[in-house]
């Protein structure tokens, strides 16, 4: 029988394995080329707004999208070595996305601290129009 862990212990385990993003420095990374991913349903981006920038990928096939091996890739990807940033609402998923995407390989991967809402709280009047959903 495996042994048993807590959602807790393997958040705390994802975010060990990254390099994790301060809502301050999303758009250096932008600047340096990173590819920000939108994980958000379309009702909490709807509520609160889109995050510029960004492509917006469904949590469900996030790793079919982002997979350099993958038929099903968008093409914004460009290999193994991409800088990619998750951003899910609060920054909890998005780790465990993050550390998944390393599993398959993307060893840049990594996810915004506090998620959306730490970037909103920065930036509290940005709110354009939707991003294109990628899906």
């Amino acid at each position: 029988m495996p042994a048993r862990r807590s959602i807790d212990e393997i958040l705390e385990a994802a975010r060990a394995r990254l390099d994790r993003v301060a809502p301050q420095h999303l758009a250096d990374e932008m600047a340096l080329g990173a590819l920000v991913v939108d994980t958000r349903p379309i009702e909490q981006r709807d509520r609160d707004g889109e995050l510029p920038g960004a492509v917006v990928i469904n949590r469900n096939v996030l790793e079919w999208r982002l997979d350099p091996a993958s038929d099903h890739r968008i093409p914004q990807v460009t290999g193994y070595d991409q800088r990619i940033v998750i951003v899910c609402n609060e920054g909890y998923s998005s780790s465990l996305a993050a550390a998944t995407l390393r599993d398959i390989g993307l060893h840049r991967a990594t996810d915004l601290i506090d998620g959306y809402q730490g970037w909103l709280a920065l930036s509290p009047a940005t709110n354009p129009a939707p991003s294109k959903e990628t899906s």
